[in-house]
């Protein structure tokens, strides 16, 4: 039997690479199936998937000879795992034709010493959402556990996420990350909440599906605050609302009901103005209450004339964050660049770990799921056969255990030479 190595895979398609409003389509319908389908790939030992708002990845094992490493720059390794893992995840998601079509123009797959250096930045926090928030480190440790639970995640993936945990913890405790760490969506719901009051009988209006947009939607979320979200197409509030919540609203009915807002947080990418005096000026005409407008769209999404109307106070990006604590954000800065050095420090000490791996044990866990997996099916077919015979039973189940024990078993000495 050939000498076999282990080689680590991460796939993933996150918010770097595809709108927030876009990847539910690239999610899991069943994440557990999702597990289960990666495993059927031929030599797939191991699977965990992460899956987030802002985020699906799967961290793959395979047991492959030595040598022979998948590589995604490779044609040989494009043809005999890349292509494989897109058609589970394909399979096993519900995406559109054009999805599909361009799937590798979303989809991201590294092996070995980058999946190392990757899971380290994201348990850190520097490849979240929102840089250093606590939230991603308990998401992995859940996705983790659950995968342990399965027996999706074996020797190799419980040593690779008990090892990053653990180090990741020590790094966030003596960088102090997660300390005063806001995001953009952090700020705008502060300032709503001071300039306006957030309560349950004032109607608060999310415009845009962004990125910007998700971590208002994820601040609004964790302080249990409902939510109108709208973009100019509806499929795209929609699709948002599926992750990161919110009640989908047409465009147009946003306008035409515009009055009906207290607050409004307008989160868009367009490089135009999608609100402007004269599309809100009727609405508004006999508008009494106050309202809040917050523009932290980049570039601006609000015309400035809008404040024409009584009772608007309009607020955009540039204003808001000089009200923050710029000092706070040069503080993350300098956390982040400490963060990476410990990373950048940590990365081949993991990998080294990894490597040490003794592949006599990795046989000795194939052969306990090859047991598990025995004995599962043995019982299934005592029941078909109905058979009550315990000398009849002790001899199949011996032979199935022999069967079992020959394909499993390799030497782990070379072994002596005969002799003549």
């Amino acid at each position: 039997m050939a000498e076999k190595n282990f080689v680590l895979i991460n796939a993933r398609i996150t918010f770097k690479n595809i709108p927030l409003h876009k990847l539910a389509h690239f999610a899991f319908k069943d994440v557990s199936v999702a597990r289960e389908s990666f495993m059927k790939i031929k030599d797939v030992s191991e699977c965990v998937i992460i899956q987030t708002a802002s985020r699906v990845e799967a961290y793959i094992v395979m047991n492959r000879p030595k040598g022979d490493i998948p590589d995604g720059r490779r044609l040989d390794g494009q043809n005999l795992v890349i292509n494989k893992i897109q058609e589970t995840w394909i399979a096993n998601s519900e995406l559109e034709q054009w999805d599909i079509e361009h799937f590798d123009q979303t989809f991201e797959v590294y092996v070995n010493t980058d999946v190392y250096e990757h899971l380290l930045r994201l348990a850190c926090g520097l490849d979240s959402l929102v840089i250093g928030k606590e939230e991603i480190l308990n998401e992995i440790k859940d996705s983790s556990q659950t995968a342990k639970s399965t027996k999706h995640s074996g020797r190799i993936l419980n040593k690779l996420f008990d090892s990053t945990i653990r180090i990741a913890t020590t790094i966030r405790n003596s960088s102090k990350v997660a300390e005063n760490t806001l995001s953009m969506g952090d700020v705008a719901v502060k300032m709503a909440e001071e300039n306006a009051g957030i309560d349950g009988k004032k109607k608060v209006l999310l415009v845009g599906t962004g990125e910007t947009a998700g971590m208002v939607a994820k601040t609004m979320n964790k302080k249990g605050y409902a939510f109108d979200v709208t973009s100019q197409l509806i499929e795209r509030a929609t699709d948002f609302s599926k992750i990161l919540g919110g009640n989908p609203v047409e465009f147009v009915d946003v306008l035409t009901g515009f009055d009906k807002y207290s607050i409004i947080i307008v989160a868009a990418t367009a490089d135009y103005f999608i609100i402007t005096f004269e599309k809100i000026k009727r609405v508004m005409k006999n508008y009494k209450k106050g309202m809040l407008i917050l523009d932290i769209s980049d570039p601006r999404a609000i015309e400035e004339t809008v404040t024409k109307i009584p009772g608007i106070k309009l607020l955009f990006r540039d204003q808001i964050t000089e009200m923050d604590d710029e000092k706070l954000m040069e503080a993350l800065k300098t956390k982040v660049s400490s963060v990476e050095s410990l990373i950048e420090k940590e990365v081949p000490i993991l990998e080294a770990a990894m490597k040490n791996l003794e592949p006599e044990q990795v046989v000795k866990d194939v052969a306990a799921s090859v047991d598990t997996i025995r004995e599962r099916e043995l019982q299934k077919a005592l029941s078909k056969l109905g058979l009550k015979d315990k000398k009849r039973i002790k001899i199949i189940e011996e032979l199935t255990k022999s069967v079992a024990e020959s394909i499993v078993s390799v030497p782990t000495k070379t072994p002596e030479p005969e002799s003549k």
